[in-house]
């Protein structure tokens, strides 16, 4: 990036731990940022966390060896990759010397861990070849990972047990477990059958139409993977679009994976053929310098090899209604996925009310659009994002505490956000 008057100078990010702290017990982890007078350049992002899970968890069900590039490799995508292992499905790092390893972070020649940009190999057991795992599989913090894999293991011939982490054993399984329920799975878990941990144990399943109460890419998902081992039909119906990956995915691999407006109709497939993926930037993570570009005084900021998937995209469309122009460029389709360049500039944004169909669309980048609507002229209502009160952290709570302590006026509602914008006074 660019700094003032043309040279090389980031942001100034500078570890507390390096300043005097006066004896206040700031711990190193605390990070103190100073603003910059100038803010240009181009830069990539990791790549988008839910087309590597898909791209992990579609290809261990496959018959063959896919190559995924740009995977990237956070603590949920490698427990994906894990539970996919035990259930006998091969996941290995190739890295840039050449040498597979079936350690996914950790270069065997530098030994660096080394989390994003990753090319892996999955070799598929084949969508009837899983085999039943050895122990309980811990799907960590990832509910990505506990929801789709649900889904699958309603369907095989053996006995699991899924859990997560403590905050992932709090969070909602009910909205899942129910419809799978419909269609024969057998599930047992905490609390009713709505928490992990799940008991999972064999049964038949069969298609049937589900509508489900919330646009939720997730539980959409789940259901879609049990139908691929349902006999007959699977209808799944949201009420609003939320991103299809999975189906995007699956009709590129020969599954009979059919979207007809908010319905998805799924058939069983003889079987799935491995896929290679190039997974593009993620788009929550552009989303950051989207927002800081426009929110600085003298910025233009480009984000290359951003995925731009329609299901996706709310977070531009929202900055859009706000003022912001943001320039997409170099647009093209890679693996089924629309991929460009993104551009933001300076701009002064104007509040805007946000809701409805939109929100399945940006729901993991509100709490960035919160920073948005905090320097906004005017002021600024999310609502029906009450779906963030349930991920790993209440996000809606966490992001009105933290804009309060900068500053900002803010009042929650219990499906979003009142925001009075105008200047952030840091702290």
């Amino acid at each position: 990036m660019s700094g003032e008057h043309g040279t090389q100078h980031p942001v100034t990010v500078e570890p507390a731990s390096d300043r005097k702290s006066g004896g206040t017990g700031l711990h190193g982890g605390i990070r103190v940022v100073h603003a910059v007078g100038h803010l240009s350049g181009a830069l990539t992002v990791p790549g988008d966390k839910s087309i590597t899970h898909r791209a992990v968890m579609l290809n261990a069900i496959a018959t063959g060896t896919a190559t995924v590039t740009g995977a990237g490799l956070g603590g949920d995508c490698l427990s994906t990759a894990s539970a996919m292992r035990m259930l006998g499905a091969r996941v290995r790092r190739r890295w840039s010397s050449g040498e597979l390893t079936d350690d996914l972070r950790r270069d065997p020649v530098t030994g660096v861990d080394t989390r994003d940009d990753a090319v892996l190999l999955v070799d598929g057991a084949g969508l009837d070849g899983l085999r039943e795992p050895a122990d309980v599989i811990d799907a960590g913090n990832s509910g990505t990972t506990a929801r789709l894999l649900t889904g699958i293991l309603a369907g095989q011939p053996f006995f699991s047990v899924l859990t997560g982490d403590g905050s992932l054993r709090g969070r909602p399984m009910g909205r899942v477990i129910a419809p799978l329920g419909v269609m024969g799975a057998h599930i047992r878990g905490r609390a009713g059958s709505t928490l992990l941990p799940l008991s999972i144990s064999p049964a038949p399943l069969s298609g049937v139409t589900i509508n489900i109460p919330v646009a939720s890419a997730q539980l959409k998902s789940a259901l879609i993977l049990a139908g691929l081992y349902a006999s007959g039909e699977t209808v799944i119906i949201s009420p609003e679009e939320s991103r299809d990956h999975t189906e995007r995915m699956l009709a590129a691999q020969g599954a009979d994976v059919r979207t007809e407006g908010l319905a998805v109709r799924v058939g069983r497939p003889s079987g799935l053929r491995a896929l290679d993926v190039d997974v593009p930037g993620d788009i929550s993570s552009a989303a950051f310098w989207l927002v800081a570009a426009c929110i600085h005084p003298d910025a233009t900021v480009t984000v290359r090899n951003v995925g731009v998937n329609p299901t996706r995209t709310g977070i531009i469309d929202a900055l859009t209604l706000m003022g912001a122009t943001i320039t997409v460029t170099n647009e093209r389709t890679v693996g089924g996925e629309p991929v460009a360049d993104l551009t933001a500039s300076s701009c002064q944004l104007r509040s805007v009310d946000i809701g409805g169909a939109i929100i399945p669309r940006l729901i993991d980048e509100v709490p960035i659009l919160a920073v948005a609507a905090s320097v906004a002229t005017g002021t600024t209502t999310i609502r029906d994002a009450a779906e963030l009160r349930v991920k790993e952290s209440d996000r809606l709570q966490a992001v009105a505490t933290h804009l309060a302590t900068l500053g900002v006026t803010v009042v929650e509602h219990p499906d979003g956000l009142t925001i009075t914008g105008g200047r952030i006074a840091g702290g």
